[in-house]
């Protein structure tokens, strides 16, 4: 796995410095970036994980009432490329269905664990009117700190009303972290990080819909500077030809720390969404 991650952050300081912008902000935007992994198809590397087939399901496990995802094997991510609190091996299994049901909230099916050893079979649909998504081995990874969205960074830098100067002033901080390099090149599915969306933040979706807009009181340090009651994205896939019933389609999971940690999946947070 390539690490791209490492002089971004001195390349952006300069490159705001240079536009004139408030030495604080690019501060503040480094600081709540967070480490995603990417993956994608092509290279000769171990397979990391693969989309679409049927799933590999214990056996006796009920079948999820959606289509089969992506199967990730977490022995091939480095302890620590994500700041999520991964277990250290076996897999994460992700399911979600082609249609777009936006604001969906909880999921009790849509994540599951599969410790590493666990007897598994082949589990075909349920509903044999949807095909599988078409299978795809994805081989190439790397780690890249990821940065907020600049509408979502506003949000959280200045309050629920941020003016326009400051959206102006996201904006520009944005676009100054991909100029030198904090874009994300073309990936199929995303682990940990901040999530991208052609919508809304599904991360403010589930954290609005649970804490009223903020967090609890009473969090537990940790994770980053967070607490674990702090709502993550867990992954995002970019469906593209694969979900041909949705235009740039993405399905985003999203978990609070201190579930993902003790594997309660039954409450992950689920968005499907297009362009």
């Amino acid at each position: 796995m390539t690490d791209e991650s490492m002089d971004i952050p001195d390349r952006f300081r300069a490159e705001a410095a240079s536009r004139g912008l408030p030495a604080e902000e690019p501060e503040e935007w480094i600081r709540v970036a967070r480490p995603a992994v990417y993956l994608a198809e092509g290279g000769d590397g171990p397979v990391v994980a693969r989309i679409g087939g049927d799933p590999m399901l214990p056996y006796g496990a009920p079948k999820p009432s959606d289509p089969f995802v992506a199967s990730v094997d977490l022995a091939a991510l480095p302890q620590g490329a994500t700041n999520l609190p991964l277990p250290s091996d076996g897999r994460l299994l992700f399911f979600a269905g082609p249609d777009v049901h936006g604001i969906e909230g909880q999921v009790p099916d849509a994540v599951l664990y599969v410790p590493a050893g666990t007897p598994t079979a082949p589990a075909p649909l349920a509903d044999s009117r949807r095909k599988p998504y078409r299978l795809r081995e994805l081989r190439t990874s790397w780690r890249q700190l990821s940065a907020q969205m600049p509408e979502s960074f506003a949000l959280d830098r200045w309050g629920d009303f941020p003016d326009e100067e400051q959206f102006e002033l996201a904006d520009e901080l944005s676009d100054a972290w991909a100029h030198v390099g904090g874009y994300r090149p073309a990936w199929a599915f995303q682990i940990g990080g901040h999530p991208v969306s052609p919508q809304n933040d599904p991360v403010h979706y589930a954290r609005d819909a649970e804490e009223g807009g903020g967090s609890e009181e009473g969090g537990t340090a940790g994770f980053d500077g967070g607490t674990e009651d702090d709502w993550a994205l867990l992954a995002t896939w970019r469906c593209g030809d694969d979900v041909t019933e949705l235009d740039s389609g993405m399905a985003h999971w999203v978990i609070r720390h201190r579930d993902l940690a003790a594997l309660r999946l039954d409450r992950v947070h689920r968005y499907v969404e297009m362009a």
